[in-house]
């Protein structure tokens, strides 16, 4: 049943990847691949298909707005890596390659797929680079509470953090089969944009900052049946996923109250539009630091004008994006910008990235968890 699966999946994907490159040959693929699949009940992708699958699953990512840059992706193939050191250090060479000094390159690293004999690994960050969140004695939070339980592990494993609001987390990953391990990701790796604002020299009393280059590291990566549940991948910023999701969101850092009082503004009823006012700054300031620094940042109006190129680009292709609305509308701005007033469907397509279970989350004493499960992140499961 898994063969036959498998090898339909397969077919899938080279039939269009074939089409899309205008190549020759594919029955002859086809063929290899079939009598691969009988002989070891998988099969191994090459460099060019490993590329184009990934760059197609940035193109079918249902949640993700910046897609019209798909085919600039670039695909680095690591799957020839054996141990969580070799790993490690990849995956801050990685990071090197996608920084650039602030000019932010879309990148994929691929690592072992999780067919092939005890070589599966996890990265278990939701990023390369997160910051640390610390609950103190008196219940309140030090750093970014989404990290508290993380960090929590983390600490469990043995590493101890500096005890700051931006103390960035060690990197863990767990080879199939062995226990987890973690990295200290060394600081000279780590681009921080320090916020200002242009207008408020007060701003910087605050002493926020965040990180340049956002690498979801904790994805399953499909590609014609194939799993990859190790593919660290990154593009750049959105202004808002900063100003009005980390840094503004009250169970985030939770800001725009410290920024309100900053700007005696009324916060007695939320109809004098405090938190409106407030988000603003923030936004400005966020927006202004990335650029000072020259630190690759896009803002939302910027944003929905790429996405609707994008989409102005696969009708003109034939092909019918695929979208989850809730997640293609910034959390700011709503009606002024054009994917607001649009509507798509919200299919998920192959190859595409999927949710993966936290496995730091089950008992340690546990076996390693399948590496291979997963759920689709754009369905409402």
């Amino acid at each position: 049943m898994r063969t036959s699966s498998l090898f339909e999946q397969a077919q899938e994907f080279l039939q269009l990847y074939y089409s899309e490159s205008n190549l020759d040959g594919f029955g002859k693929r086809l063929d290899q691949v079939q009598v691969e699949i009988l002989q070891t009940g998988t099969y191994r992708l090459t460099e060019k298909e490993l590329s184009y699958g990934a760059k197609l699953a940035w193109r079918n990512s249902n949640r993700c707005m910046g897609r019209l840059f798909w085919k600039t992706l670039k695909v680095r193939d690591r799957r020839t890596l054996s141990t969580v050191e070799e790993v490690f250090a990849d995956a801050m060479a990685h990071l090197k390659s996608a920084t650039q000094g602030g000019k932010i390159r879309s990148t994929l690293s691929v690592y072992a797929s999780a067919d092939e004999a005890d070589a599966g690994f996890r990265i278990l960050n939701k990023q390369l680079i997160r910051f640390a969140g610390y609950m103190l004695p008196n219940g309140e939070i030090l750093g970014d509470p989404d990290a508290v339980a993380f960090t929590s592990y983390c600490r469990s494993l043995g590493w101890e953090g500096k005890q700051t609001a931006f103390d960035v987390l060690p990197l863990v990953i767990q080879r199939e089969g062995e226990l987890a391990r973690w990295f200290a990701v060394p600081e000279d790796q780590v681009l921080r944009v320090n916020l200002v604002h242009p207008d408020y020299s007060w701003f910087q009393e605050l002493k926020l900052q965040w990180y340049a280059v956002p690498v979801i590291s904790d994805m399953r990566l499909e590609i014609g049946g194939i799993s990859f549940p190790c593919a660290p991948f990154n593009g750049w910023y959105m202004l808002t996923e900063i100003a009005a999701r980390n840094l503004g969101d009250e169970q985030r850092y939770n800001m725009l109250p410290v920024i309100a009082k900053k700007m005696n503004l009324d916060q007695r009823q939320v109809k004098t539009l405090w938190k409106d006012k407030a988000m603003l700054v923030l936004q400005e300031a966020v927006l202004y630091s990335f650029q000072a620094q020259g630190v690759t940042l896009v803002d939302h109006h910027t944003a929905s004008e790429q996405f609707l190129e994008f989409c102005k680009q696969e009708e003109a292709k034939g092909r019918s994006v695929q979208a989850d609305w809730a997640w293609i509308v910034p959390p700011a701005a709503g009606s002024t910008l054009g994917v607001f007033h649009q509507e798509w469907e919200n299919q998920i397509l192959s190859p595409n990235f999927h949710y993966q279970p936290a496995s730091w989350k089950q008992d340690k004493a546990s076996k390693a968890p399948n590496f291979a499960a997963g759920k689709c992140p754009f369905s409402n499961n």
